[in-house]
Order: structure tokens, then sequence, then C-alpha cells
């Protein structure tokens, strides 16, 4: 029998599941799992030698193929670095399988090295782990061995999808003989899980559009989700044709209706709040960008609140939850178009009185674009906002963009629909600056589509490491905004006023990425004003390579011009 012959097999459990990609940090105590995977001919496999970015590459892998990506590192501290990629992908709903090799039980805190408590390490943060006997012979280990791993498959893909835990002990010897040869076991076992897809009652239905019925004003409101033609058709339909408020944070990726809510961040401060609450308000996704529509949901809270979801948690961002509706937001959205549709054929109904309440949130919409657009048009300097404008406007039609938290992503939410013909991603699942890089990287390995990644110079420096993975893709290009420093603390009010702004939050810095992209080998392009910013700008979208546009502003002049923008506004909009 072949060393280790039940990580040979797990291995082979993995790939009868659908599972193709593992991602690889070197290590001795994961040897044998990573032979294991790396000798079977069915696994396309990366290595990372640093575990924080290896985690960050394997979300943005598996956010692309939706099957899970398996992380492979060895016992100790190792473990502890895929931790934020991890609680990133529990609350982004990404599937990871997680294989951590572990010492034996007996040797913890016997002074051995590279051995801490890896049991159940990830806590909460993964859909549920598992430890493995470290005893691979007895027929009763061997059967344990088999199920763990289905079912932690199994467990990775159930809806929600999400991470799961394996901690694997491994005693010694671990590295095969030259003349041991690695064989996978005849008869292998594989279960396997029939997924039904959730729908609601023909009671529950009618209880529903009745609620429905009782309503004349109801907002749509999109969280974080991933973009969904057969979705977005339903949205469309649902407020072209049903005259219903569909609105939604650029990381909703809605797409299709210029009726579409979108400069909700912009407009919501300024407005009439009783003529713009909701009645029913009918939530979807994930997280939510818009600090003001947090706001103003909370302090308008909706008579009735539902929210689709397939997860088992109840989420009452907006204080007003009435009910959970465990199905897809596709299909929820398609049956009340359908159904609602139907019923105002039959019965002859109109919908002139919901058509008012959404058009009030129309005519605030088109007038926030208009006030945001003229004043984008003032500005003739280079900042961080005129920068995204520009770019947002240069980038071309179904690339993915991925944006980096703090300021970038608020800058872009802001901007409303300017990105609407992009398919957008940001790790908002934890929010952190950390591992923008690597899941750039790792989406862009997987698709054929270009990958442009907007992020600041902090958030750049700090996963600079997701860089030294061979080979780079090719169709990726990453765009620094530097501007010496965390920025976003001279837009906020606490720390803005501050003596020990500049050292103990913004930590000014004088680095760039011009070194990083000579030792990655990566074509380089720099910026200071909008001349030399057109100038590079189409060489940096036709460069046959990878290439990192690093485009320098002034951190008190971005402030300015960020406060300024959301004055004038303000000004505006009471003047119009």
């Amino acid at each position: 029998m072949a060393l280790l012959q039940p990580l040979i097999d797990l291995a082979e459990i993995c790939f009868a599941h659908g599972i193709r990609h593992v991602v690889i940090s070197p290590g001795s105590r994961s040897a044998a799992l990573t032979l294991a995977f790396s000798r079977h001919d069915g696994f396309k496999t990366l290595v990372a030698m640093d575990e924080r970015s290896a985690g960050f590459v394997a979300l943005g892998m598996a956010q692309q193929l939706q099957v899970p990506v398996v992380l492979i590192c060895t016992s100790g501290s190792a473990a502890y670095n895929y931790a934020p990629a991890i609680t990133e992908a529990f609350f982004q709903q990404i599937p990871l399988l997680i294989l951590t090799a572990d010492r034996p039980p007996e040797w913890i805190h016997q002074l051995d090295g590279q051995t801490i408590y890896q049991s159940e390490i990830y806590g909460k943060h993964v859909k549920k782990s598992f430890t493995i006997p470290s005893d691979y012979t007895h027929k009763d280990s061997l059967w344990m061995i088999n199920r763990t791993v289905n079912e932690a498959v199994i467990f990775t893909l159930s809806k929600p999808c999400g991470p799961v835990h394996i901690n694997v002990p491994i005693r010694e010897p671990f590295y095969p003989s030259p003349e041991e040869n690695f064989t996978i076991s005849q008869n292998i076992r594989i279960v396997k899980k029939i997924e039904s897809n959730a729908i609601l009652s023909t009671e529950t239905w009618n209880e529903l559009l009745n609620e429905w019925d009782g309503f004349d004003k109801i907002l749509i409101a999109g969280g974080q989700h991933k973009r969904s033609e057969k979705l977005n058709v339903s949205l469309v339909r649902i407020s072209d044709e049903l005259g219903v408020a569909v609105l939604g944070d650029t990381i909703s990726n809605q797409a299709g209706s210029d009726n579409f809510i979108t400069y909700h961040d912009v407009f919501l401060p300024n407005s009439n709040s009783d003529k713009l609450r909701p009645e029913l308000l009918i939530t979807y996704g994930l997280s939510f960008i818009s600090k003001s529509l947090k706001q103003f949901l909370q302090k308008n809270a909706a008579i009735e609140h539902w929210h689709i979801s397939e997860d088992g948690f109840l989420v009452d961002t907006f204080f007003s939850l009435t009910r959970q509706i465990p199905v897809s937001a596709e299909y929820f959205f398609e049956q009340v178009f359908e159904k609602i549709d139907y019923q105002h054929f039959v019965q002859g109904d109109d919908s002139d009185n919901i058509a008012a309440f959404n058009q009030d949130w129309i005519d605030a919409n088109r007038k926030a674009k208009a006030i945001v657009i003229e004043e984008l048009n003032n500005l003739s300097m280079l900042n961080d906002l005129t920068a995204v404008n520009f770019l947002l406007n240069e980038l071309p039609d179904g690339a993915q963009l991925h944006i980096a938290n703090s300021m970038p992503i608020r800058y872009v939410n802001a901007l409303g629909d300017s990105s609407k013909h992009l398919e957008i991603f940001a790790n908002r699942g934890t929010s952190g600056i950390d591992g923008c890089v690597s899941t750039a990287i790792g989406a862009a390995l997987i698709t054929s589509k270009p990958v442009y990644l907007l992020v600041g110079d902090v958030a750049f420096l700090y996963d600079r490491n997701g860089l030294l993975i061979e080979p780079l893709p090719a169709n990726l290009r990453i765009i620094v905004l530097n501007n010496a420093g965390g920025n976003i603390f001279r837009m906020i009010d606490g720390p803005a006023a501050l003596p020990e702004l500049e050292n103990y939050f913004e930590t000014r810095h004088s680095f760039t990425a011009k070194r990083t992209a000579a030792d990655s080998k990566i074509t380089y392009f720099e910026a200071s004003d909008f001349n030399s910013l057109k100038i590079v700008m189409k060489g940096f979208m036709t460069n046959s390579t990878i290439g990192i546009l690093e485009i320098f502003t002034d951190p008190v002049e971005n402030a300015k011009a960020w406060k300024d923008f959301k004055k004038d506004i303000a000004g505006q909009w009471q003047n119009r």
C-alpha cells in the first residue's frame, strides 16, 4: 500500500466531487497532502508561499468558479494566516476547502515545533470544522476519513456556500521513498447530496401578494450580489412594467434599466424623507455600502420588510425586518413579476399609486445624476475622485472591476451608474483592506475577461505578497491610487481634527509600486496629472501582459475635493 493512503484517496474524493483547483503553500508536515494533489492528474495546482495571500487567491478563484478551491498548508501559525481570507469567504458565502496539516494531538504543549491548537482554529468563521484521526490504518479510521471528506465537500456547497476546514494530523514518516507509487484505492466511496431548489407554496404566495397589494410605496434594495442576467431581467420588468422602485449599491451588479436607483448615496442626505419612505421594503443580497441608505432606512422604517435570503441568520440591518423568505433572489423576483403581471391582466388593475412612488425615487436619482455630472465637469485637477471618474468611463464594457475597501469603493458607489457596464467585485464580507490584490489575482487566473483592480496605496502595499506567485495572469491590470497614506482618515470627522492624524491614522509613507512592479516583472505606468494619465491610459489598457498604473494624488487636495463635492451637491439640491 502506498504511503498515507487515506490522503491519496482524499484527493480523489475531492476530484470526484468536481473540485479542480488547489492552492498550496509549501511546508514539510503537509508534504503528503501536497503530493496527493500534485501527483493527481486531475488538478490545477498553484504555489503561493505566503498563506495570507494564498487564502485570498483561492477566494478569488472560487468566487469565479462557484466551486470549492482547496487550500493546503503546513502546521502551526501557517494555518492562522489563512484566517482573514476564511472570514471573508464565510461572510461572502464563497466555497473553500481548507486542509491544514497538523502534529498528532498528544504533542500539543510538549515543546514540539509548529504545534498549536488547530482543531476548530477558525471558530465560527467556517461552516463546519473536522479533525480526522491520526491513525490511518484501523478500518474505523478509514471509514471516518472517507465519510468526513465527503461531508466536508458537501458542506462547502450546501446553501449558503462557505468555507469548511479539515484538520489533518500526520505522523512521520510522511515523505514517500522513491520506489513507492501513488495509487488511488479501488472502490473509493463517493457520497453526493442531491441539491433541491427552495420554492414557496401557493398558500405562501397568496399571503405575500395580499400584503403586496396593501401597499403603494414599495422599494426593492439590492446588497452585494454576483452579476445575474436572470435576476436583472426580472428586476427590469418589475421596475419598468410594474412601476416599483429598484435600488442597488454598485456591488449589487444591477443593470439593464435607466430607472434603477444608483445615486442614493448622494441624494438621500438631502431628500424629503416623507416622499421616499417605503411602506414595504424588500431586500436581497449581502452587505450594503451606502451609509446614507442605511441611516435613511433605519430612521424611516418600513411597515413591512421582507428579506430574501437562503441564509439561516436573521439579518435586520434596517431595524424593520418582518419576514425572512428562504429562497433565491432569482426565483423570488421572477415569480413576483409573473404573478403580479398576471394578476393585473386578469383583474384589470393598474399600478398608478405604486408608479407615483417609483417616480419620486427616479426624479431624485435623475436630479442627483445631473448635479454629480455638472460637479465633476467643473473639477479640472487630478485627485482621487476625478481619477476614479475618469477610469470608470475608460474601462471596457464587460470587464471585471475589483475594488479595494476604504475610499475606492466609496468613490465608485457615489458615482452611481458610471460602473454599470462593469462586473463589480469587492471584499465586503469583512470590508478589510487585506487581500484585495490576491483576490483579483485569483479571479484573473480563472476568467478570460479583462480584470481591473482599483486599490489604494496602503491596501496595495499590505498585500504585495500576492504578486509572488508564478505565473501572474496576463489579463490583470492594477490601478493604484497613491496618496501616501490612509486618506480616508482625512474624510471622516473624528481623526481628521486630531494632531495625531498623520502619524497614527494616515500612516504617511513615501513608498511607491514601481520597485514592486520591477521585482515581479510587471509593466509599470505612472501619472500625476490629467495629461499624463490620458497619455498612459491607452498603453496601460492595451498592454499584452499584467500592468500596474500608479496615479499620484495629494491627500489634502483629495479631502478638500471630496468634502467640497458633497457640500456643493447639497447646495445645488436645495436650489433646483
